[in-house]
Protein backbone atom coordinates (compact mmCIF):
# COMPACT_ATOMS: atom_id res chain seq x y z
CA UNK A 1 0.00 0.00 0.00
CA UNK A 2 1.31 3.40 -1.00
CA UNK A 3 1.19 6.12 1.64
CA UNK A 4 0.49 9.84 1.16
CA UNK A 5 0.42 12.77 3.54
CA UNK A 6 -2.86 13.99 2.05
CA UNK A 7 -5.42 12.25 -0.16
CA UNK A 8 -8.06 14.40 -1.81
CA UNK A 9 -11.17 12.69 -3.18
CA UNK A 10 -12.52 14.92 -5.92
CA UNK A 11 -10.82 17.55 -8.10
CA UNK A 12 -13.38 20.35 -8.15
CA UNK A 13 -12.66 23.85 -6.78
CA UNK A 14 -12.16 22.80 -3.14
CA UNK A 15 -10.24 19.63 -4.02
CA UNK A 16 -7.78 21.22 -6.39
CA UNK A 17 -7.14 24.23 -4.14
CA UNK A 18 -6.54 21.96 -1.13
CA UNK A 19 -4.24 19.63 -3.08
CA UNK A 20 -2.09 22.45 -4.45
CA UNK A 21 -1.96 24.21 -1.06
CA UNK A 22 -0.82 20.99 0.66
CA UNK A 23 1.81 20.40 -2.05
CA UNK A 24 3.13 23.94 -1.65
CA UNK A 25 3.52 23.24 2.07
CA UNK A 26 5.86 20.40 1.10
CA UNK A 27 3.58 17.38 1.46
CA UNK A 28 2.98 14.34 -0.70
CA UNK A 29 -0.50 14.59 -2.21
CA UNK A 30 -2.78 12.31 -4.24
CA UNK A 31 -5.98 13.46 -5.96
CA UNK A 32 -8.52 10.77 -6.86
CA UNK A 33 -11.08 11.72 -9.51
CA UNK A 34 -13.77 9.36 -10.79
CA UNK A 35 -14.65 11.47 -13.84
CA UNK A 36 -13.01 11.09 -17.23
CA UNK A 37 -10.85 14.13 -16.59
CA UNK A 38 -9.92 16.32 -13.63
CA UNK A 39 -12.08 19.33 -12.77
CA UNK A 40 -15.08 17.78 -11.07
CA UNK A 41 -18.66 18.99 -11.38
CA UNK A 42 -17.52 22.62 -11.57
CA UNK A 43 -15.62 22.11 -14.84
CA UNK A 44 -17.68 19.42 -16.53
CA UNK A 45 -21.37 19.87 -15.65
CA UNK A 46 -21.76 22.86 -13.32
CA UNK A 47 -20.14 26.26 -12.98
CA UNK A 48 -18.00 26.51 -16.12
CA UNK A 49 -20.43 24.85 -18.57
CA UNK A 50 -23.45 26.89 -17.47
CA UNK A 51 -21.52 30.17 -17.59
CA UNK A 52 -20.01 29.25 -20.98
CA UNK A 53 -23.50 28.45 -22.26
CA UNK A 54 -24.73 31.79 -20.98
CA UNK A 55 -21.93 33.75 -22.67
CA UNK A 56 -22.40 31.88 -25.95
CA UNK A 57 -26.14 32.54 -25.93
CA UNK A 58 -25.69 36.26 -25.22
CA UNK A 59 -23.08 36.61 -27.97
CA UNK A 60 -24.88 34.64 -30.69
CA UNK A 61 -28.35 35.97 -29.90
CA UNK A 62 -27.23 39.59 -29.80
CA UNK A 63 -29.07 40.01 -26.51
CA UNK A 64 -26.74 42.78 -25.32
CA UNK A 65 -27.47 44.89 -28.43
CA UNK A 66 -31.24 44.59 -28.45
CA UNK A 67 -31.59 47.85 -26.52
CA UNK A 68 -30.43 49.59 -29.72
CA UNK A 69 -31.69 47.36 -32.50
CA UNK A 70 -34.88 45.86 -31.06
CA UNK A 71 -35.93 42.42 -29.86
CA UNK A 72 -35.76 40.96 -33.38
CA UNK A 73 -32.00 41.62 -33.64
CA UNK A 74 -29.77 38.54 -33.96
CA UNK A 75 -26.04 38.08 -34.51
CA UNK A 76 -26.71 34.57 -35.85
CA UNK A 77 -30.17 33.89 -37.21
CA UNK A 78 -30.35 30.15 -36.74
CA UNK A 79 -28.67 29.15 -33.48
CA UNK A 80 -28.36 25.39 -32.97
CA UNK A 81 -27.44 23.16 -30.07
CA UNK A 82 -24.22 22.34 -31.95
CA UNK A 83 -23.25 26.03 -31.81
CA UNK A 84 -23.55 25.92 -28.04
CA UNK A 85 -21.68 22.62 -27.66
CA UNK A 86 -18.75 23.66 -29.87
CA UNK A 87 -17.79 26.61 -27.69
CA UNK A 88 -18.49 24.62 -24.54
CA UNK A 89 -16.06 21.84 -25.49
CA UNK A 90 -13.34 24.35 -26.40
CA UNK A 91 -13.70 26.08 -23.04
CA UNK A 92 -13.75 22.85 -21.02
CA UNK A 93 -10.71 21.52 -22.85
CA UNK A 94 -8.77 24.64 -21.92
CA UNK A 95 -9.90 24.43 -18.26
CA UNK A 96 -8.77 20.81 -17.99
CA UNK A 97 -5.41 21.62 -19.62
CA UNK A 98 -4.75 24.44 -17.14
CA UNK A 99 -5.69 22.26 -14.17
CA UNK A 100 -3.53 19.32 -15.31
CA UNK A 101 -0.62 21.71 -15.69
CA UNK A 102 -1.18 23.09 -12.17
CA UNK A 103 -1.12 19.58 -10.71
CA UNK A 104 2.00 18.62 -12.67
CA UNK A 105 3.83 21.84 -11.77
CA UNK A 106 3.14 21.28 -8.06
CA UNK A 107 3.89 17.53 -8.24
CA UNK A 108 0.41 16.49 -7.21
CA UNK A 109 -0.27 12.86 -8.18
CA UNK A 110 -3.64 12.14 -9.81
CA UNK A 111 -5.50 8.88 -10.30
CA UNK A 112 -8.74 8.20 -12.15
CA UNK A 113 -11.13 5.89 -10.35
CA UNK A 114 -13.83 5.61 -7.72
CA UNK A 115 -12.63 5.81 -4.11
CA UNK A 116 -14.17 4.06 -1.12
CA UNK A 117 -12.99 3.99 2.47
CA UNK A 118 -11.69 0.70 3.86
CA UNK A 119 -11.13 2.22 7.28
CA UNK A 120 -10.42 5.66 8.72
CA UNK A 121 -6.87 5.74 7.29
CA UNK A 122 -7.11 3.83 4.00
CA UNK A 123 -9.07 3.83 0.77
CA UNK A 124 -9.49 1.57 -2.25
CA UNK A 125 -9.67 3.06 -5.73
CA UNK A 126 -11.44 1.06 -8.43
CA UNK A 127 -10.72 1.85 -12.08
CA UNK A 128 -12.83 1.37 -15.22
CA UNK A 129 -10.96 -1.80 -16.19
CA UNK A 130 -11.64 -3.49 -12.87
CA UNK A 131 -8.23 -2.71 -11.41
CA UNK A 132 -7.98 -1.84 -7.72
CA UNK A 133 -5.41 0.13 -5.73
CA UNK A 134 -5.18 0.69 -1.99
CA UNK A 135 -3.69 3.80 -0.36
CA UNK A 136 -3.20 5.11 3.15
CA UNK A 137 -2.87 8.70 4.29
CA UNK A 138 -2.43 10.84 7.37
CA UNK A 139 -5.22 13.19 6.29
CA UNK A 140 -8.11 13.06 3.83
CA UNK A 141 -10.30 15.67 2.18
CA UNK A 142 -13.71 14.66 0.85
CA UNK A 143 -14.50 17.03 -2.01
CA UNK A 144 -16.84 14.92 -4.13
CA UNK A 145 -19.39 17.65 -4.84
CA UNK A 146 -23.02 16.95 -5.65
CA UNK A 147 -25.28 15.32 -8.23
CA UNK A 148 -28.81 16.27 -9.32
CA UNK A 149 -31.70 15.16 -7.13
CA UNK A 150 -33.76 12.78 -9.28
CA UNK A 151 -37.11 11.87 -7.65
CA UNK A 152 -38.91 8.73 -8.82
CA UNK A 153 -42.00 10.55 -10.06
CA UNK A 154 -40.03 12.41 -12.75
CA UNK A 155 -39.66 10.26 -15.94
CA UNK A 156 -36.10 11.24 -16.85
CA UNK A 157 -35.05 10.08 -20.32
CA UNK A 158 -32.11 12.37 -21.15
CA UNK A 159 -33.94 13.72 -24.21
CA UNK A 160 -37.17 15.48 -23.32
CA UNK A 161 -37.02 15.23 -19.50
CA UNK A 162 -33.58 16.17 -18.22
CA UNK A 163 -31.69 17.06 -15.06
CA UNK A 164 -29.27 19.98 -14.74
CA UNK A 165 -26.23 17.84 -15.64
CA UNK A 166 -27.80 16.55 -18.85
CA UNK A 167 -28.96 19.91 -20.13
CA UNK A 168 -25.47 21.01 -21.24
CA UNK A 169 -25.33 18.21 -23.84
CA UNK A 170 -28.65 19.12 -25.40
CA UNK A 171 -29.13 17.43 -28.79
CA UNK A 172 -31.49 20.09 -30.16
CA UNK A 173 -33.00 23.36 -28.97
CA UNK A 174 -36.68 23.09 -28.03
CA UNK A 175 -39.28 25.71 -28.88
CA UNK A 176 -40.72 25.51 -25.37
CA UNK A 177 -39.32 24.43 -22.01
CA UNK A 178 -40.72 24.02 -18.52
CA UNK A 179 -38.25 24.28 -15.67
CA UNK A 180 -39.15 22.83 -12.28
CA UNK A 181 -37.32 24.59 -9.45
CA UNK A 182 -36.67 28.32 -9.11
CA UNK A 183 -33.42 28.02 -7.21
CA UNK A 184 -30.16 29.43 -8.55
CA UNK A 185 -29.67 26.67 -11.15
CA UNK A 186 -33.26 26.73 -12.35
CA UNK A 187 -33.33 30.53 -12.64
CA UNK A 188 -30.01 30.64 -14.50
CA UNK A 189 -31.09 28.10 -17.12
CA UNK A 190 -34.58 29.62 -17.41
CA UNK A 191 -33.15 33.02 -18.32
CA UNK A 192 -30.46 31.58 -20.61
CA UNK A 193 -33.01 29.70 -22.73
CA UNK A 194 -35.41 32.64 -22.57
CA UNK A 195 -32.66 34.77 -24.16
CA UNK A 196 -32.69 32.25 -27.04
CA UNK A 197 -36.41 32.98 -27.48
CA UNK A 198 -37.39 29.56 -26.17
CA UNK A 199 -40.81 29.85 -24.53
CA UNK A 200 -39.96 29.21 -20.86
CA UNK A 201 -42.27 28.42 -17.97
CA UNK A 202 -40.61 28.49 -14.54
CA UNK A 203 -42.38 26.39 -11.89
CA UNK A 204 -41.78 26.67 -8.14
CA UNK A 205 -43.87 25.13 -5.32
CA UNK A 206 -43.06 28.04 -3.00
CA UNK A 207 -44.66 31.45 -3.43
CA UNK A 208 -41.29 33.14 -3.89
CA UNK A 209 -37.84 32.44 -5.31
CA UNK A 210 -34.30 33.24 -4.21
CA UNK A 211 -35.35 34.42 -0.75
CA UNK A 212 -31.78 35.36 0.23
CA UNK A 213 -31.78 38.23 -2.28
CA UNK A 214 -32.76 41.76 -1.28
CA UNK A 215 -36.48 42.15 -1.92
CA UNK A 216 -36.21 45.34 -3.99
CA UNK A 217 -33.59 43.71 -6.22
CA UNK A 218 -35.74 40.61 -6.64
CA UNK A 219 -38.78 42.70 -7.57
CA UNK A 220 -36.76 44.43 -10.30
CA UNK A 221 -35.45 41.05 -11.55
CA UNK A 222 -38.92 39.47 -11.54
CA UNK A 223 -40.30 42.38 -13.53
CA UNK A 224 -37.57 41.87 -16.13
CA UNK A 225 -38.40 38.15 -16.40
CA UNK A 226 -42.09 38.82 -17.00
CA UNK A 227 -41.29 41.67 -19.39
CA UNK A 228 -39.16 39.29 -21.46
CA UNK A 229 -42.08 36.90 -21.86
CA UNK A 230 -41.26 34.25 -19.26
CA UNK A 231 -44.21 32.58 -17.52
CA UNK A 232 -43.88 32.18 -13.74
CA UNK A 233 -45.97 29.52 -12.02
CA UNK A 234 -45.32 29.87 -8.29
CA UNK A 235 -47.13 28.49 -5.26
CA UNK A 236 -48.19 25.12 -6.72
CA UNK A 237 -46.51 21.75 -6.26
CA UNK A 238 -45.86 19.42 -9.18
CA UNK A 239 -48.14 16.39 -8.91
CA UNK A 240 -47.07 14.55 -12.06
CA UNK A 241 -44.94 14.81 -15.19
CA UNK A 242 -46.08 12.88 -18.26
CA UNK A 243 -44.59 12.28 -21.69
CA UNK A 244 -47.32 12.55 -24.32
CA UNK A 245 -47.76 10.66 -27.56
CA UNK A 246 -47.24 13.81 -29.65
CA UNK A 247 -43.72 14.23 -28.23
CA UNK A 248 -44.67 16.96 -25.78
CA UNK A 249 -44.53 16.77 -22.00
CA UNK A 250 -47.29 17.68 -19.60
CA UNK A 251 -46.81 18.85 -16.02
CA UNK A 252 -49.79 18.59 -13.71
CA UNK A 253 -49.74 21.18 -10.93
CA UNK A 254 -51.52 21.15 -7.61
CA UNK A 255 -54.92 22.73 -8.11
CA UNK A 256 -55.46 21.22 -11.56
CA UNK A 257 -53.40 23.52 -13.77
CA UNK A 258 -51.45 21.86 -16.61
CA UNK A 259 -48.28 23.07 -18.36
CA UNK A 260 -47.34 21.69 -21.81
CA UNK A 261 -43.85 22.01 -23.25
CA UNK A 262 -41.47 20.24 -25.62
CA UNK A 263 -38.90 19.78 -22.87
CA UNK A 264 -38.78 19.61 -19.08
CA UNK A 265 -35.74 20.50 -16.99
CA UNK A 266 -35.89 19.33 -13.38
CA UNK A 267 -33.62 21.55 -11.28
CA UNK A 268 -35.06 21.24 -7.78
CA UNK A 269 -32.08 20.45 -5.60
CA UNK A 270 -28.88 18.42 -5.55
CA UNK A 271 -27.51 15.54 -3.46
CA UNK A 272 -24.03 14.99 -2.04
CA UNK A 273 -22.14 12.43 -4.16
CA UNK A 274 -21.21 10.37 -1.12
CA UNK A 275 -23.06 7.07 -1.74
CA UNK A 276 -20.06 5.16 -3.12
CA UNK A 277 -17.57 6.33 -0.45
CA UNK A 278 -18.50 3.65 2.12
CA UNK A 279 -18.40 6.31 4.83
CA UNK A 280 -19.53 3.85 7.50
CA UNK A 281 -16.08 2.28 7.34
CA UNK A 282 -14.44 5.50 8.51
CA UNK A 283 -17.10 6.46 11.05
CA UNK A 284 -18.94 9.18 9.12
CA UNK A 285 -22.64 9.71 8.42
CA UNK A 286 -24.50 12.08 6.11
CA UNK A 287 -27.80 13.93 6.25
CA UNK A 288 -30.82 13.03 4.09
CA UNK A 289 -29.26 14.88 1.14
CA UNK A 290 -25.92 13.03 1.37
CA UNK A 291 -24.10 16.04 2.83
CA UNK A 292 -21.42 16.01 5.53
CA UNK A 293 -21.32 18.12 8.67
CA UNK A 294 -18.06 19.96 9.40
CA UNK A 295 -16.58 22.47 11.80
CA UNK A 296 -17.01 25.71 9.79
CA UNK A 297 -13.67 27.08 10.98
CA UNK A 298 -11.45 24.04 10.36
CA UNK A 299 -13.55 21.99 7.87
CA UNK A 300 -12.98 18.90 10.02
CA UNK A 301 -15.66 16.21 10.06
CA UNK A 302 -16.55 14.13 13.12
CA UNK A 303 -13.35 12.18 12.38
CA UNK A 304 -10.67 14.85 12.99
CA UNK A 305 -8.16 13.81 10.28
CA UNK A 306 -10.90 13.63 7.62
CA UNK A 307 -11.94 16.98 6.20
CA UNK A 308 -14.76 17.91 3.81
CA UNK A 309 -15.24 21.00 1.66
CA UNK A 310 -17.22 22.35 -1.25
CA UNK A 311 -20.79 21.56 -2.22
CA UNK A 312 -20.76 18.30 -0.25
CA UNK A 313 -21.02 20.31 2.99
CA UNK A 314 -23.93 22.46 1.76
CA UNK A 315 -24.45 26.22 1.81
CA UNK A 316 -23.22 28.41 0.21
CA UNK A 317 -22.17 25.92 -2.52
CA UNK A 318 -20.18 28.46 -4.52
CA UNK A 319 -17.00 27.70 -6.44
CA UNK A 320 -15.36 30.77 -4.89
CA UNK A 321 -16.12 29.79 -1.29
CA UNK A 322 -15.29 26.14 -2.02
CA UNK A 323 -11.77 27.15 -3.05
CA UNK A 324 -11.27 28.97 0.22
CA UNK A 325 -12.62 26.01 2.17
CA UNK A 326 -10.10 23.72 0.47
CA UNK A 327 -7.24 26.07 1.31
CA UNK A 328 -8.32 26.35 4.96
CA UNK A 329 -8.68 22.57 5.30
CA UNK A 330 -5.20 21.88 3.87
CA UNK A 331 -3.56 24.48 6.09
CA UNK A 332 -5.28 23.19 9.22
CA UNK A 333 -4.43 19.57 8.39
CA UNK A 334 -0.72 20.37 8.51
CA UNK A 335 -0.67 22.81 11.39
CA UNK A 336 -0.50 26.06 9.45
CA UNK A 337 -2.75 28.91 10.42
CA UNK A 338 -4.90 29.96 7.48
CA UNK A 339 -6.08 33.53 7.36
CA UNK A 340 -9.84 33.41 7.86
CA UNK A 341 -11.88 34.82 4.98
CA UNK A 342 -13.78 38.05 5.72
CA UNK A 343 -17.28 37.74 7.11
CA UNK A 344 -18.93 38.83 3.89
CA UNK A 345 -18.31 37.25 0.48
CA UNK A 346 -20.02 38.08 -2.81
CA UNK A 347 -22.81 35.91 -4.14
CA UNK A 348 -23.25 35.83 -7.91
CA UNK A 349 -26.18 34.51 -9.92
CA UNK A 350 -25.36 34.20 -13.61
CA UNK A 351 -28.87 34.70 -14.86
CA UNK A 352 -29.89 37.04 -17.68
CA UNK A 353 -29.59 39.68 -16.32
CA UNK A 354 -26.93 38.91 -13.72
CA UNK A 355 -27.44 39.48 -10.01
CA UNK A 356 -24.80 39.82 -7.32
CA UNK A 357 -24.78 40.89 -3.70
CA UNK A 358 -22.55 41.20 -0.66
CA UNK A 359 -23.41 42.03 2.95
CA UNK A 360 -26.83 42.46 4.51
CA UNK A 361 -30.17 42.84 2.76
CA UNK A 362 -32.59 45.59 3.75
CA UNK A 363 -34.69 42.96 5.57
CA UNK A 364 -31.68 41.79 7.63
CA UNK A 365 -30.75 45.36 8.56
CA UNK A 366 -34.32 46.00 9.67
CA UNK A 367 -34.47 42.80 11.74
CA UNK A 368 -31.27 43.81 13.54
CA UNK A 369 -32.76 47.18 14.38
CA UNK A 370 -30.01 49.18 12.66
CA UNK A 371 -31.04 52.69 11.59
CA UNK A 372 -30.15 52.89 7.89
CA UNK A 373 -30.57 54.67 4.61
CA UNK A 374 -30.27 53.41 1.04
CA UNK A 375 -28.92 54.82 -2.18
CA UNK A 376 -30.00 53.57 -5.60
CA UNK A 377 -28.60 54.10 -9.09
CA UNK A 378 -30.18 52.93 -12.33
CA UNK A 379 -27.78 51.90 -15.07
CA UNK A 380 -29.71 54.08 -17.51
CA UNK A 381 -28.58 57.08 -15.41
CA UNK A 382 -24.94 56.47 -16.38
CA UNK A 383 -23.31 57.47 -19.66
CA UNK A 384 -21.84 54.00 -19.99
CA UNK A 385 -25.34 52.60 -19.70
CA UNK A 386 -26.43 54.82 -22.59
CA UNK A 387 -23.47 53.68 -24.68
CA UNK A 388 -24.29 50.03 -23.99
CA UNK A 389 -27.99 50.51 -24.64
CA UNK A 390 -29.03 49.51 -21.12
CA UNK A 391 -32.54 50.54 -20.15
CA UNK A 392 -32.63 48.23 -17.10
CA UNK A 393 -30.37 47.35 -14.20
CA UNK A 394 -29.80 48.91 -10.80
CA UNK A 395 -27.27 49.18 -7.98
CA UNK A 396 -28.42 49.55 -4.39
CA UNK A 397 -26.32 50.28 -1.32
CA UNK A 398 -27.36 50.25 2.32
CA UNK A 399 -25.60 52.53 4.83
CA UNK A 400 -25.73 52.83 8.62
CA UNK A 401 -27.13 56.19 9.71
CA UNK A 402 -25.02 56.11 12.88
CA UNK A 403 -21.60 55.14 11.50
CA UNK A 404 -22.15 55.82 7.75
CA UNK A 405 -20.60 52.40 7.07
CA UNK A 406 -21.62 50.37 4.06
CA UNK A 407 -23.78 47.46 5.24
CA UNK A 408 -24.78 45.82 1.98
CA UNK A 409 -24.45 46.15 -1.78
CA UNK A 410 -26.90 44.64 -4.28
CA UNK A 411 -26.76 44.75 -8.08
CA UNK A 412 -28.96 43.46 -10.89
CA UNK A 413 -27.96 44.03 -14.49
CA UNK A 414 -25.13 43.67 -16.97
CA UNK A 415 -21.75 43.13 -15.30
CA UNK A 416 -23.19 42.73 -11.80
CA UNK A 417 -20.83 39.90 -10.84
CA UNK A 418 -17.81 42.03 -11.77
CA UNK A 419 -19.06 45.31 -10.30
CA UNK A 420 -19.82 43.78 -6.90
CA UNK A 421 -16.14 43.56 -5.93
CA UNK A 422 -15.91 47.31 -5.38
CA UNK A 423 -18.68 47.07 -2.80
CA UNK A 424 -17.08 43.94 -1.34
CA UNK A 425 -13.76 45.71 -0.76
CA UNK A 426 -15.34 48.75 0.88
CA UNK A 427 -17.62 46.58 3.05
CA UNK A 428 -14.88 44.29 4.36
CA UNK A 429 -12.53 47.23 4.95
CA UNK A 430 -15.31 48.87 7.00
CA UNK A 431 -15.56 51.76 4.56
CA UNK A 432 -18.22 54.45 4.67
CA UNK A 433 -20.45 56.46 2.39
CA UNK A 434 -17.72 59.07 2.21
CA UNK A 435 -15.44 56.80 0.16
CA UNK A 436 -17.91 56.77 -2.71
CA UNK A 437 -18.81 60.47 -2.41
CA UNK A 438 -15.23 61.74 -2.25
CA UNK A 439 -13.53 59.45 -4.81
CA UNK A 440 -13.43 59.72 -8.59
CA UNK A 441 -14.47 56.80 -10.80
CA UNK A 442 -13.47 56.23 -14.41
CA UNK A 443 -15.88 57.86 -16.81
CA UNK A 444 -17.79 56.50 -18.59
CA UNK A 445 -18.14 53.20 -16.70
CA UNK A 446 -20.90 51.25 -15.03
CA UNK A 447 -18.85 51.53 -11.83
CA UNK A 448 -19.88 55.18 -11.82
CA UNK A 449 -23.22 53.87 -10.54
CA UNK A 450 -21.55 53.57 -7.12
CA UNK A 451 -21.05 57.35 -7.11
CA UNK A 452 -24.64 57.97 -8.23
CA UNK A 453 -26.06 55.64 -5.56
CA UNK A 454 -23.82 57.13 -2.87
CA UNK A 455 -24.94 60.67 -3.72
CA UNK A 456 -28.54 59.46 -3.62
CA UNK A 457 -27.98 58.13 -0.09
CA UNK A 458 -26.02 61.28 0.85
CA UNK A 459 -28.94 63.49 -0.13
CA UNK A 460 -31.44 61.28 1.70
CA UNK A 461 -29.27 61.51 4.83
CA UNK A 462 -29.28 65.30 4.83
CA UNK A 463 -26.61 66.20 2.31
CA UNK A 464 -24.38 69.05 3.44
CA UNK A 465 -25.90 68.99 6.90
CA UNK A 466 -24.15 65.70 7.65
CA UNK A 467 -21.06 66.16 5.48
CA UNK A 468 -17.82 65.05 7.15
CA UNK A 469 -15.30 67.69 8.17
CA UNK A 470 -12.47 67.12 5.71
CA UNK A 471 -9.02 68.39 6.67
CA UNK A 472 -5.41 67.64 5.90
CA UNK A 473 -4.95 65.81 9.21
CA UNK A 474 -4.26 62.07 9.03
Amino acid sequence: MEHYDFIVIGSGPSGRRAAIQAAKLGHRVLVVERGRKVGGVSVHTGTIPSKTLRETVLNLSGWRERGFYGRAYRVKQDITAADLRDRLHLTLGHEVEVLEHQFARNRVATLRGEARFVDAHSIEVHGDEGESHRFTADNFLIAVGTKPFRPDYIPFDGKTVLDSDEIIELAALPRSMAIIGAGVIGVEYATIFNALDVKVTLIEPRDTMLDFIDRELLEDFTYQLRDSGMALRFGHKVEAVRKLADGFCEIVLEGGRHVRSQMVLFAAGRMGSTTALNLEACGLTTDHRGRLKVDPKTLQTEVPHIYAAGDVIGFPSLASTSMEQGRVAACHAFGFSAVEPPEYFPYGIYSVPEMSMVGMTEKEVTERGIPYEIGVARFRETSRGHIMGLDKGMLKMIFSLKTRRLLGCHIVGEGATELIHIGQAVLNLKGTLDYFVENTFNYPTLAEAYKVAALDAYNRMGGADVAPHISGDA
